[in-house]
């Protein structure tokens, strides 16, 4: 039975850590003593849902955790240190710590060991997030004990959401576009005007006007969606900024 552990002191461990050339030892306090941390700890390095989903929002929304407090994101997983850095730079994650937990110390320390011997894994941790402040633990969100690797509570949503219940997460913005395009250099520029912080995704000629017209039902670039939604091409991002065309 996983315990919810609020209230009480995060596990007083030293883990290895690979940095560079050299091995580091990094202890409890380095991590957690003076500071706002927000720890989130899943399976495995590489696996679909921790890879896909759980690591890349965290890094996301990792810079709008900062504006609330919070000195460190960290994302810990019972793997090795070789395996965790080259998950990182797989990733990009450049704004959260990759911790290993080797020999799963902190996560036995934190009851949140368990058996995935049936897939090969051995001893792992349970998928849960909490926000610990000068090493004590305020929340957990602990996901539910069933069948498989649930994930519903541990999310970089919900943490934000328990941070700020008004916070409001970064707008999700791409613009397709094609190489050379003078018309989206200027919609990627407006955009950056205005606050957004667009991801540009350049297409090939031989499939642009397929892709294009598949997502957007157009046929020219740049094509700009935000937040799931399609906004269109230049002309209609500057009605939308209200600029004259």
């Amino acid at each position: 039975m996983l315990q919810n552990r609020e209230g009480q002191r995060v596990p007083n461990v030293t883990l290895p850590v690979r940095v560079g050339n050299e091995w580091k030892q990094v202890t409890s306090d380095d991590l957690f003593k003076g500071k706002t941390v927000v720890v989130f700890s899943l399976p495995g390095a590489f696996t679909p849902t921790c890879s896909s989903t759980h690591l890349p929002r965290y890094n996301e929304l990792a810079p709008t955790m900062a504006k609330l407090g919070v000195d460190t994101v960290i994302c810990l997983s019972v793997n090795d240190s070789f395996v965790m850095n080259e998950w990182a730079r797989d990733q990009d994650a450049e704004n959260i710590v990759l911790l290993p937990d080797g020999n799963a110390e902190f996560t036995k320390g934190m009851g949140m060991l368990v058996d995935k011997s049936n897939l090969g894994f051995g001893q792992r941790s349970w998928r849960y997030s909490m926000l610990v402040k000068d090493g004590v633990i305020e929340k957990m969100f602990i996901e539910p004990e069933k069948e498989g690797d649930p994930f519903e509570v541990s999310d970089a949503d919900t943490m934000l959401n328990y941070l700020d219940p008004h916070a409001k997460a970064p707008d999700q913005v791409v613009v397709l576009t094609k190489v050379g395009c003078p018309f989206c250099v200027e919609a990627k520029a407006l955009l950056i005007e205005n606050g957004f912080e667009p991801i540009e995704i350049p297409l090939e000629n031989k499939i642009r006007g397929r892709v294009i017209g598949a997502i957007s039902n157009q046929r020219t670039v740049p094509q700009i969606f935000i937040n799931g939604q399609h906004v269109g091409g230049l002309d209609a991002l500057k009605a939308r900024f209200k600029i004259a065309a």
